[in-house]
């Protein structure tokens, strides 16, 4: 079994990891590591793959302390606190300041955001779809948290990437038409927002959500942003695409403190 542990300087006392779709029990097409139960799987194969993730990491010696803070996530811009008492919010995102709850987010070709804060104390999971970061998700994320942006660290994890992420024209106008554009850089992110868009024909641009997710969060005030290496379509191998399968299975992507 794979388990992406993000390359960054989190605190010590910062856990993260994020699932691919290897070394689990579903069959197609969720094979293998499919760790969702809204796709249509089997719910006791996806529970025996929460199983396997869990001895995975504990045979890394960062053992779940918690179950998962999963949640019914529908593009929107709700952050929920993570409460891991089996409760499902609508939400499409959780953040928690207390030791042991494990904030998560599935994905299969939106965007996972992992934030953290430089003392260690908290923590977020956001999942960042076209949709929710043009409504604003980012923003939402990080007033949650009580240490100011500058103090804050953000993991992007793996999403489809521009080549493969064909868009119509109500995508850039819905980012073109959002809240960046009402501050003061309001011309410096307009043409920031228009290099995320490369136009493919008339009515079809190739869209940049990682460089979309780091506008939002340097608008946010958040410099210190890392992760955004993977293409969620082009490795059919190690992860799932909603975009290049269509039904398919779900990573996780998931951040604790301890």
């Amino acid at each position: 079994m794979a388990v992406l542990k993000p390359d960054w300087p989190a605190p010590k006392n910062i856990h993260t990891a994020i699932s691919t779709r290897s070394g689990g029990q579903s069959v197609s097409p969720w094979d293998e590591l499919n760790l969702a139960f809204h796709v249509g799987d089997n719910p006791e194969t996806v529970e025996k793959n929460w199983q396997l993730l869990s001895e995975q990491l504990l045979s890394k010696k960062q053992p779940l302390p918690s179950c998962p803070q999963l949640l019914e996530q529908i593009h929107g811009t709700t952050i929920v606190t993570a409460e891991c008492d089996g409760s499902i919010p609508v939400s499409d995102g959780c953040y928690t300041n207390q030791v042991g709850r494990v904030c998560t987010v599935m994905t299969a070709d939106c965007l996972p955001i992992l934030i953290c804060n430089r003392a260690g104390t908290e923590v977020a999971a956001v999942h960042a779809g076209w949709r929710g970061l043009a409504a604003g998700i980012v923003g939402q994320a990080i007033n949650r948290f009580d240490a100011s942006p500058s103090e804050l660290m953000v993991c992007l994890g793996p999403a489809i990437s521009q080549p493969h992420f064909e868009v119509g024209a109500e995508v850039l106008d819905a980012f073109l038409a959002n809240d960046f554009l009402a501050k003061a850089s309001q011309q410096y992110v307009r043409r920031n927002i228009e290099n995320c868009f490369i136009k493919k024909d008339a009515e079809h641009w190739q869209a940049d959500i990682y460089g979309l997710a780091k506008i939002a969060l340097h608008e946010q005030g958040v410099t210190q942003v890392f992760g955004a290496e993977y293409c969620t379509y082009a490795d059919a191998q190690k992860f799932y695409s909603y975009r290049r399968d269509g039904q398919t299975g779900r990573m996780a992507s998931l951040i604790w403190i301890s």
